[in-house]
């Protein structure tokens, strides 16, 4: 269970969150959804203890990020690119984190295989595609086998092969009783990956609920969900 309480974010004088509050269930893939400068990024910022709030929690099983004893096995999270060294293989990056959280290589080999990336575990960083990158940042989150994983933005750029991909994928993860939260700033595609959603504008929750519940009180998300462009599959909020 990840739980927002009455998150407030300043900086400076602006207020980036206004006091917000969500939840992500386990079983469900939740939509974390908003344009850009929305404040997703600084939630979940927050979330993961890579930021401080002025006001409110961001509790992970009922815990914040730096009270977990072993947060790779908890929650796994993949941010904006895979975060690895361009020179390093996909295989000596996973198993820098694996030796730092003090997981086995074998779960290395396990990973790959999991996101497709067993034949190219080592090609050198540099050399991967955008999709294949996405892949890489999936397996790091997945080393310690986590029941909670979090995602910002993971189809943004993607061909539709890699946003049915990730679709799919964490489909399955949610169908297994892990906690899956997703944030991003098109919603066409994920109409047909969330269960819940939550969406966000100018730092206040504007929307919270099923698919079905806030499409049906808002009619005129119903377009934007369905809506698709000539150069991907999903809309933009």
């Amino acid at each position: 269970m990840l739980e927002i309480n009455n998150l407030v974010k300043h900086r400076g004088s602006q207020e980036i969150l206004s006091g917000i509050s969500f939840k992500a269930r386990p079983g469900r893939v939740t939509g974390f959804l908003g344009p850009n400068g929305a404040g997703k990024s600084s939630t979940i910022r927050i979330l993961l203890g890579l930021d401080r709030a002025t006001s409110g929690s961001a509790l992970i099983n009922g815990k914040p990020f730096s009270e977990l004893d072993n947060p790779l096995v908890t929650i796994g999270a993949a941010l904006d690119g895979s975060g690895a060294h361009r020179m390093r293989t996909g295989r000596a990056h996973l198993r820098w984190i694996a030796r730092a959280a003090g997981l086995s290589n074998s779960r290395v080999e396990e990973v790959l295989e999991i996101v497709g990336l067993a034949n190219a575990a080592d090609k050198r960083v540099g050399k991967y595609s955008l999709g294949m990158g996405r892949r890489l940042g999936m397996a790091a989150a997945l080393l310690g086998d986590p029941a909670i994983l979090v995602l910002d933005e993971p189809v943004n750029g993607l061909d539709p092969e890699g946003i049915r991909w990730i679709r799919t994928f964490l489909r399955k993860r949610a169908e297994s009783g892990n906690t899956v939260l997703l944030s991003s700033h098109l919603i066409g595609e994920l109409a047909e990956t969330v269960d819940d959603v939550v969406i966000i504008k100018q730092g206040t929750i504007v929307a919270d609920g099923t698919l079905d519940e806030v499409i049906g009180n808002h009619s005129t998300l119903e377009k934007a969900f369905f809506a698709r462009t000539s150069d991907h599959a999903g809309g933009v909020v």
